[in-house]
């Protein structure tokens, strides 16, 4: 497998911004969190298609973590990019910004990154580009990806182990 020449993060990028109405929210009038996720995960895979040119599909959401509660009549905004690639994986990023439309007021409700595989015509793992950080913000995403990579791997392996393990019992 060849790997595709370099590429850089920022030609990744993802926006995207919502409109919360009340279908979107519980019943504390807050956008359900799972809401956020699909479309967390909607803007990923976005970001990773535009960067590998290529179809792809969701490995694992490595983490969701929310900050402020988005709450109805907010706009919501997710900002999606590729941080890191290897030979056919890459781990996207996405910043989940609330605005409140009337005072102005924004806020960081959520951050997230998940790990994608560029697929095939056969839908086989196929190589990507190397992302190429450019901005201070891109570097320090870049820089730190190894050690969510081998948080990533064990928290796999211990998965795996799980599986296995309740394989085994008949409930």
């Amino acid at each position: 497998m060849e790997q595709p020449q370099s590429k850089k993060m920022k030609d990744s990028l993802t926006i995207k911004t919502s409109h919360v109405s009340p279908p979107d929210t519980n019943h504390h009038g807050n956008l359900f969190g799972g809401k956020l996720m699909s479309d967390v995960d909607d803007v990923a895979s976005i970001a990773a298609a535009r960067f590998a040119r290529k179809p792809v599909v969701t490995v694992s959401t490595d983490s969701v973590d929310f900050f402020k509660p988005i709450r109805i009549g907010d706009a919501v905004t997710m900002e999606a990019i590729v941080t890191w690639s290897g030979t056919t994986s890459m781990e996207v990023f996405v910043k989940v910004l609330s605005e409140h439309l009337i005072t102005g007021e924004k806020s960081i409700a959520a951050f997230s990154f998940l790990t994608f595989v560029a697929l095939d015509e056969n839908g086989r793992p196929s190589p990507v580009p190397k992302a190429i950080p450019e901005s201070e913000e891109e570097h320090w995403l870049n820089k730190t990806a190894k050690s969510r990579a081998a948080h990533r791997q064990k928290r796999k392996k211990e998965s795996r182990d799980l599986a296995d393990f309740f394989s085994n019992l008949s409930l």
